[in-house]
């Protein structure tokens, strides 16, 4: 008998983490977690304000917060599935914006807020800034890595603000040496109904397997597709009876979690769409359950 018995790898567990409209009045976000089958919800945050989980990587939440500073003035914090060991990670004001991660997420990547920088910053989880990424758009917003970190994509524009005339937001994609610049998705341009100030392309993510997703409202509806880095293989993967906007994918791909809100832009509640195909429904109550990402357990 050898010295050392072989033991498998434990299976990992995971959480949903989203935010939810708690009182509109007082424009209050709060983050909850619950398992992948909508049971035991539960509210992580608890503090009047705005909490808004943008990412997760691991057992790590990632989220900004106007705790600390003025109503809707963000900086970036940390914290587990159980809403403990909250920390501040970067003293840079940020914008509304996604996050993304690279080398087992120890790099963050953001987006600070306009007064404080006109590009993307790759920071550590010390909050030191370790790179200024400058796209060279007028508007940049919701990076993403690429698996292997060396590639970002985002949703980038020609047009400072969605409120000038002709704004469209495409995703584009860059090499993390600031290289390389190039659009990925094109908006039908005989499509005329998204209003001004929905997605044409909508916060992206980079799956493992090389397949991008992203949202974007065709046809008067949002739906979620899949496209290839090379711009290839476009394809629908949400059905149309709900709009589908923000979601994340299980680390290996197998089921993705999104928000989907009726056809008139309301109840919005958190979905799991299986690789099968399967989806079901996880929340059900009046309240706007938005952007839900998985996060994994000890």
């Amino acid at each position: 008998m050898g010295l050392y018995a072989c033991v498998p790898s434990p299976v990992k567990k995971y959480k949903i983490a989203y935010n939810v409209f708690l009182n509109q009045e007082a424009d209050d976000y709060e983050i909850f977690v619950m398992n992948t089958d909508g049971s035991e919800k539960k509210n992580i945050t608890n503090r009047a304000g705005l909490d808004w989980v943008y990412y997760a990587f691991g057992d790590k939440l990632f989220f900004v917060s106007d705790r600390d500073t003025t109503h809707r003035v963000y900086f970036l914090y940390e914290m587990n599935a159980n809403g403990e060991n909250v920390r501040k990670i970067y003293n840079v004001r940020l914008s509304d914006s996604w996050v993304g991660s690279r080398k087992n997420g120890t790099e963050l990547l953001v987006k600070p807020h306009p007064t404080e920088d006109s590009a993307f910053h790759i920071i550590n989880l010390n909050g030191r800034l370790l790179k200024r990424l400058d796209v060279g758009l007028p508007y940049f917003n919701d990076p993403c890595f690429s698996p292997d970190g060396k590639q970002i994509v985002f949703r980038g524009g020609l047009k400072v603000s969605k409120r000038e005339e002709g704004f469209i937001d495409e995703l584009y994609i860059i090499n993390d040496d600031g290289t390389g610049l190039r659009q990925l998705t094109h908006y039908p341009k005989n499509d005329t109904t998204a209003e001004w100030y929905a997605y044409k392309a909508g916060p992206p993510c980079w799956k493992p397997d090389g397949m991008i997703t992203y949202s974007s409202k065709q046809a008067g509806n949002y739906n979620i597709f899949s496209i290839e880095a090379n711009g290839e293989h476009l394809r629908k993967l949400t059905p149309d009876s709900l709009n589908e906007v923000y979601h994340s994918w299980l680390p290996d791909g197998s089921a993705m979690t999104y928000e989907g809100a009726d056809l008139n832009d309301e109840n919005y509640e958190i979905y799991i769409q299986y690789s099968s195909g399967k989806i079901l429904q996880l929340t059900a109550d009046t309240l706007q359950q938005l952007a839900p990402v998985f996060v994994e357990v000890n």
